[in-house]
This record gives structure tokens, C-alpha cells and sequence, in this order.
């Protein structure tokens, strides 16, 4: 073998070890950036995909552990139907009308040039949209309700609040009430993505001849799409799962499925 072979097989043999390495150290990298995500996997493992697990076993076994429809089939007939049934309608009412009031407010807080404004209202959103529960519905009661603050100062100025059909114990003042954390939960939610929309997309639309509305239309709307439908389904999972506000403010009188839920575990039934 000559010299120069013997360097070739030599440096041959150095670049492939460093080739090794290279990958080898990769792998470790890769892995030590993974090993942060377990926590997260093993909390979703424990508390969202085992119940949800159990939840779908169960919903098709009876008491001797047999396979049965008769769940299935309870659950789509008389009360437990009709609280299906309004779940869904007060989620899709308070999640649509609560989506589109808060981008409003949101892309309000988005194009001001007031940063003290902007600090304010993504506090108060963070809290109003974290309120819930027992004192959110006595604070309305306190407020609008029959005897309510606001309701007495407004019968002196002539306003009837309770004139009309609406009550806030029934299923629009429930949806009123949801209001006031679904708004700020939905500001939270899309504000980031109208900061994503940069100045210099709507500047170069205007220079080749778009129109604000075409801008809206063709740029805005597909960027903002996705973020929007995410919030939309946030608010209505928000509102379907609602327990302790609806279980306090109507007593169990609107048919919810979260109340029933409580009422089968309390055994109330």
C-alpha cells in the first residue's frame, strides 16, 4: 500500500467517525428537547385521553360489563335529549355572538395608538374571562336582576328591564351572562393573530390596486380564518362545559348538560 493510500484510508476513516458523531450528538440533542415535552404528554394521558377513554367505554357497556346501546339510547330520549339540545343551542348562540363581539373589541385594541388602553383591556380580558362560577351569577343578580342595582336605577329613569319577556333567569338572560367571559376569552384568543397582520401587507395591496375590502377579503381573511374557527370552537366547548353558573343562577330549571351530569354524579336522579 502506498503513502498516499494510507492517508486516503486514514482520512477515510476520520470522516466517517466524525460523520458518527455528528448524528450521534444530533440524536442527543433531538432527544434532551423532546424529554421536556413528556410532562405534558403524561399530563394529557392522565386527564384527557384515559377519561375520555373511559367515558367511551362505558357509555357502551351496562352494569354486568356488557356491550349495550341502551346508554346511547337513554341519552337521546325525553330529559336527557332536550338538555342536548339546549347545551348546544345556548353554546352556539354565546360562542358566535361572543366571537364576533370580541374580534370587534379586539381589533379595536389592535389598531390604538393609545398603549395604556392596550395594557388595560388585555388585563381586565384576562380576569373577565377567568370569572365564573357562584359569583359571577350573584353579581348579576345584584346588578340586573329583578331587584338588581342597575335594574332599580334604571326603572327610575321609565326602563323596565323586565317589561318584555326577557328574564335573567331564563335562557337569554343565561346567554347574557356567558357573554361576560366569552367576549374577553375570545379577545385573548384572536388579538395575537390581528397583530400578525403587518402593516406592509395592507400597504402593498393599496399599491397594487386593492381596495380595503378586496385587502379584507383576499389577505386578512384567510390569515386570520384559522385563528378565528379555533376561538369559535374554544368559546362553544366553554360554554357546553359551564356548570356552576348555570347551576346557580336558574336552580337547575333550564335542562343543561352539565346539570345533568352533576345531578347523576350528586345522585339527584
Amino acid at each position: 500500500m502506498t503513502t498516499a493510500e494510507m492517508r486516503l484510508d486514514s482520512t477515510t476513516a476520520a470522516g466517517g467517525n466524525s460523520g458518527r458523531s455528528f448524528y450521534r450528538s444530533r440524536r442527543i440533542r433531538s432527544f434532551r428537547l423532546y424529554v421536556g415535552l413528556l410532562p405534558f404528554f403524561i399530563y394529557s394521558a392522565f386527564f384527557l385521553a384515559v377519561p375520555m377513554l373511559k367515558v367511551v367505554l362505558l357509555a357502551f357497556q351496562n352494569q354486568d360489563k356488557h356491550l349495550t346501546l341502551e346508554n346511547i339510547n337513554e341519552a337521546m330520549h325525553s330529559v336527557y335529549l332536550e338538555s342536548f339540545v339546549q347545551s348546544m343551542q345556548l353554546s352556539a348562540i354565546s360562542s358566535i355572538t361572543g366571537a364576533i363581539l370580541g374580534f370587534v373589541a379586539a381589533y379595536a385594541i389592535a389598531i390604538s395608538s393609545i398603549p395604556l388602553l392596550r395594557r388595560v383591556t388585555q388585563t381586565a380580558a384576562g380576569v373577565f374571562a377567568n370569572t365564573g362560577g357562584v359569583p359571577l351569577a350573584f353579581m348579576f343578580i345584584a346588578s340586573v336582576g329583578g331587584y338588581g342595582l342597575v335594574t332599580k336605577g334604571l326603572l327610575k329613569l321609565g326602563i323596565d328591564l323586565y317589561a318584555g319577556s326577557w328574564n335573567l333567569f331564563t335562557f337569554s338572560g343565561l346567554v347574557l351572562v356567558y357573554l361576560y367571559f366569552q367576549i374577553p376569552l375570545m379577545i385573548i384568543v384572536i388579538l395575537p393573530a390581528i397583530d400578525g397582520l403587518r402593516l406592509e401587507w395592507r400597504e402593498a395591496a393599496g399599491s397594487l390596486g386593492a381596495s380595503k375590502a378586496q385587502f379584507w377579503r383576499y389577505v386578512a381573511i384567510p390569515l386570520l380564518a384559522p385563528a378565528f374557527s379555533g376561538g369559535v370552537l374554544l368559546l362553544f366547548a366553554n360554554s357546553f362545559a359551564a356548570y356552576a353558573t348555570a347551576s346557580a343562577l336558574t336552580s337547575g330549571t333550564i335542562p343543561l348538560v352539565p346539570i345533568q351530569i352533576g345531578a347523576l354524579v350528586a345522585g339527584n336522579v
